[in-house]
């Protein structure tokens, strides 16, 4: 049986926590990191202030520091038992993401639920790659 992407995704929403924008912002502010998957120029057009971006196609190997990746660690993922966010444009990658973190023994990957797309709905502030 194949499966579509919205079905890999729909199976990932079974199992990955997601939250809102509030809970989102009440998790940054007790020092929870907030990564943002998508890609660097998505990114540098707007994102989440204090998100750091690590595309979803790197996701899994940048947590080890992998030779993709100039074996360099992000300090963000360096504690898998605390949570962190993840967030994309939509929340597809986002929660496809989280659980492959899960697998990869986090304890509390959490995914933004709609992406940056209802954070920006919501009229969130954003932050743009001069910013940071």
């Amino acid at each position: 049986m194949s499966l579509t992407a919205q079905d890999l995704v729909l199976v990932a929403k079974q199992n990955v926590q997601e939250i809102d924008a509030d809970r989102l912002l009440a998790l940054q502010s007790q020092a929870t990191p907030v990564i943002d998957v998508r890609e660097p120029a998505e990114f540098a057009a707007g994102h989440v202030a204090g998100a750091v971006n690590i595309p979803r196609g790197v996701i899994e190997f940048e947590v080890d520091g992998h030779p993709a990746v100039n074996c360099v660690r992000d300090a963000a993922l360096s504690h898998r038992e605390r949570p962190l966010v993840l967030y994309c444009r939509g929340g597809g990658r986002s929660v496809l993401a989280a659980q492959a973190l899960q697998r990869l023994g986090f304890a509390q990957p959490l995914s933004l639920r709609g992406g940056f797309a209802q954070w920006t709905t919501e009229s969130r502030p954003v932050a743009r790659e001069v910013d940071t």
